[in-house]
C-alpha cells in the first residue's frame, strides 16, 4: 500500500477529491493532509472524510527537520493540492520523483512564483490567449519547473472571462489530477 500525505494551504477542493478517488483504493490511501494555514478549509474537508489533519509551521518546514521526518515515517508519496510555499531541498532530496503538484495552466507559460489561482486567469485573459489548461508535474527546486507528466487543454473563447477560465479549469483538475496520480504510483510500482 503506498502512502500519499497532501499539502494544502486553501479550500481543499483538489484534496477533497483525491481523497475520495482513493477511498476503497487497494493500492493507494491518502494518510494525512498536511496544511501551513490554519484557517485552510481543507481542514474542514479532510476532517469530514476521516482524514487526520495537521498545521505547521515555516519554522517547521525551513528550519527544523520535524516535517522531513514525518513525511519519510509517513509518505511514499508528496501531492500539492493548492500548496503555495516552495518546498525545500531537503525534501525534495528524500522524493525523487514523488512530489507532485498541479498547476492550473498550461506551463511553461503563466509558472513561477506569484503565479496562482486567479492571478494566472486574469493573465490568460488578459493577453487574449488561445487556450488555457492544467499541467501535473513532478515538483523540483524552482517553481512550476519540474518535469511535466500531464496537460490538459480548453479553447479560451473571446466570451470568457477569468472567472469562467475558473471553472473550466476546476472541472479539469476534477477529472484529472486523482487518475493522473494513481497511474504515475501504479507505474512506479517500487
Amino acid at each position: 500500500m503506498k502512502r500519499i500525505i497532501i499539502l494544502a494551504s486553501g479550500s481543499g477542493t483538489n484534496a477533497e477529491n483525491i481523497i475520495k478517488h482513493f477511498k476503497n483504493n487497494l493500492n493507494v490511501e491518502v494518510t494525512k493532509v498536511l496544511t501551513n494555514n490554519p484557517k485552510a478549509k481543507v481542514l474542514q474537508r479532510a476532517k469530514k472524510l476521516n482524514v487526520s489533519s495537521s498545521i505547521f509551521s515555516k519554522e517547521d518546514f525551513y528550519s527544523t527537520n520535524s516535517i522531513l521526518k514525518f513525511l519519510k515515517q509517513h509518505a511514499d508519496y508528496i501531492i500539492l493540492a493548492g500548496f503555495l510555499w516552495k518546498v525545500p531541498f531537503v525534501i525534495l532530496n528524500s522524493f525523487p520523483n514523488k512530489i507532485i503538484n498541479i498547476h492550473p495552466a498550461l506551463l511553461p507559460k503563466y509558472g513561477g512564483k506569484g503565479m496562482y489561482g486567479m492571478r494566472i486567469h486574469d493573465a490568460v485573459v488578459a493577453n487574449k490567449e488561445k487556450e488555457s489548461g492544467i499541467t501535473i508535474h513532478f515538483v523540483n527546486s524552482n517553481y512550476d519547473e519540474g518535469a511535466i507528466i500531464f496537460q490538459k487543454s480548453f479553447e479560451v473563447l473571446i466570451c470568457d472571462t477569468a472567472e469562467s477560465v475558473a471553472k473550466k479549469i476546476h472541472i479539469l483538475e476534477q477529472e484529472n489530477f486523482p487518475k493522473v496520480i494513481e497511474k504515475v504510483i501504479l507505474e512506479n510500482g517500487d
